[in-house]
C-alpha cells in the first residue's frame, strides 16, 4: 500500500458536506456585508447579508465577532470558485416555520416589531419568518392611516398556517376585541347609575360626544353637557378631553352621561331668587313672533311676553329687542314644577293695580306653554 500524502491525510481527516446539511462553524472573518467560518471543510464557508437575514439594513460587523460559533445551512458546496456557501436565514426560517406552527395549534400570542407599513396591512417578522397582518385585522375599528405602526412592538395570532404557500396570517383585531370585552365585564360590575367617573373623550358628533370609560364607551348627549344652551358638542369638548362625567343610566351595554350636577344645578334656588316681583336682569337669548326668551343664568331661561315689553303696542320682540341685549324685568309667574318663569318690563312701570284693573290684565295675558315653544323651536332646527 503506497503511503498517503500530507495533502491527502490533511484532506481526509476533514469531513464530506452535502446541500442541505446543517453543521456549525466558528467565526473566522466578519466584514459589514458578509461573514466567513470555518466549517471544518477543506474550504471555508462565505455567509453573505443576503443569506444571514431579510433586514437590509443590518451590519453584520455589530451582530457577530471572529470567534463566535454558530449553526449554519449548506446551500451550494461549491459556487464555481471552490468556495462553500452558507445560509443563516433559511435555517432560521425552517426553525420559524416550527415556530410558527405550534403557535397557531395552540393559538399563541406573538409579539413582533412590524417590519414594514405596506398598503393593505403590516408585515412582522418571526425568527425569519414573514407574518402578513391584513388592514382589516390590525385593528377592530377601520384605520386608514397605518403608518403609526411603523417600528411599534405589536401582539397578535396566527390566524391562517399555509407553508406550502408560505402564507402566514396574523390577526391582531381578535386580542383587541377579547381585551376590551373583558374590560367591559369589569366597567359593567363596577359602575352604577349615579356615579361619577373619569372617561376620555373618544369623539365628538353633531348630538354629542362618546366618552371612553376604560372598557366601554358612554354617550354624552349634547341636553346633559350643560345646565345652559350648548350651540355644539365641538365647541365644547375636543378628542382627548378628560372630565369626570355622571352615569345617568344604564341599559344593557348603553351608558348615558350626563354633567347636570345636582349641586350646580341653576333651579335648586330658584324658586328664592326669582320669586314672583323680584326684578331680574339677564340677556335675550331667541325671540319668536310671541315673546323673547331672556337667559337669566346658565340653564334657566324666562320667558317675555311680547305684551309685556312696553307700554305700547309692539308688533313682534326684533322691533325693539335684539339678541344679547341685557333687559331689566319684573317675575310675574313662577312655576318650580313646570320650570317656567314669566317676566315683565311693562310691570316695572305700572302703578300697582286695582282689583278691577288686574281682572282686566288677566285677561288680556296670553298664556304660553314655554316647553312646547321650545320643543318646536328644536323640531325647526
Amino acid at each position: 500500500m503506497s503511503e498517503l500524502t500530507f495533502e491527502q491525510m490533511l484532506e481526509e481527516s476533514l469531513k464530506t458536506i452535502h446541500a442541505g446539511e446543517v453543521v456549525e462553524g466558528t467565526v473566522i472573518d466578519v466584514k459589514p456585508d458578509e461573514i466567513i467560518l470555518n466549517i471544518g471543510y477543506k474550504s471555508d464557508g462565505i455567509l453573505t447579508k443576503n443569506e444571514y437575514t431579510n433586514d437590509s439594513s443590518v451590519d453584520l460587523t455589530t451582530v457577530v465577532k471572529p470567534g463566535d460559533t454558530m449553526e449554519v445551512k449548506i446551500l451550494k458546496v461549491n459556487d464555481g470558485e471552490g468556495q462553500v456557501l452558507l445560509t443563516y436565514k433559511r435555517l432560521a426560517a425552517d426553525r420559524g416555520n416550527k415556530r410558527i406552527e405550534e403557535a397557531f395549534n395552540n393559538k399563541e400570542v406573538l409579539t413582533a416589531t412590524v417590519a414594514q407599513v405596506l398598503d393593505g396591512g403590516l408585515s412582522v417578522v418571526v425568527e425569519e419568518v414573514r407574518i402578513f397582518i391584513p388592514a382589516s385585522l390590525v385593528s377592530d375599528s377601520y384605520e386608514k392611516d397605518l403608518t403609526k405602526y411603523a417600528g411599534q412592538e405589536i401582539e397578535f395570532v396566527i390566524s391562517e398556517y399555509n407553508p406550502k404557500r408560505r402564507r402566514y396570517i396574523g390577526d391582531r383585531k381578535q386580542l383587541i376585541v377579547a381585551k376590551k370585552a373583558e374590560l367591559q365585564k369589569e366597567l359593567f360590575e363596577k359602575i352604577k347609575e349615579g356615579d361619577v367617573v373619569e372617561g376620555t373623550v373618544k369623539n365628538v358628533t353633531d348630538f354629542g360626544a362618546f366618552i371612553d370609560l376604560g372598557g366601554a364607551d358612554g354617550l354624552l348627549h349634547i341636553s346633559e353637557m350643560s345646565w345652559g344652551r350648548v350651540e355644539h358638542p365641538k365647541k365644547v369638548f375636543k378628542i382627548g378631553d378628560k372630565l369626570n362625567v355622571l352615569i345617568k343610566e344604564i341599559s344593557g351595554n348603553k351608558i348615558a352621561l350626563s354633567l347636570k350636577f345636582d349641586d350646580a344645578n341653576p333651579w335648586k334656588d330658584a324658586e328664592t331668587k326669582y320669586a314672583v316681583g323680584n326684578v331680574v336682569t339677564g340677556k335675550v337669548a331667541r325671540m319668536t313672533d310671541f315673546g323673547a326668551f331672556v337667559e337669566l343664568e346658565a340653564g334657566v331661561d324666562a320667558l317675555l311676553h311680547v305684551s309685556q315689553i312696553s307700554k305700547e303696542h309692539i308688533e313682534k320682540p326684533s322691533d325693539v329687542l335684539s339678541v344679547g341685549e341685557e333687559v331689566t324685568a319684573k317675575v310675574v309667574d313662577f312655576n318650580v314644577t313646570d320650570k317656567k318663569i314669566s317676566l315683565s318690563i311693562k310691570a316695572m312701570f305700572a302703578p300697582e293695580p286695582t282689583a278691577e284693573a288686574e281682572e282686566d290684565e288677566d285677561a288680556d295675558v296670553v298664556s304660553v306653554d314655554i316647553d312646547a315653544v321650545i320643543a318646536a323651536e328644536a323640531e325647526e332646527e
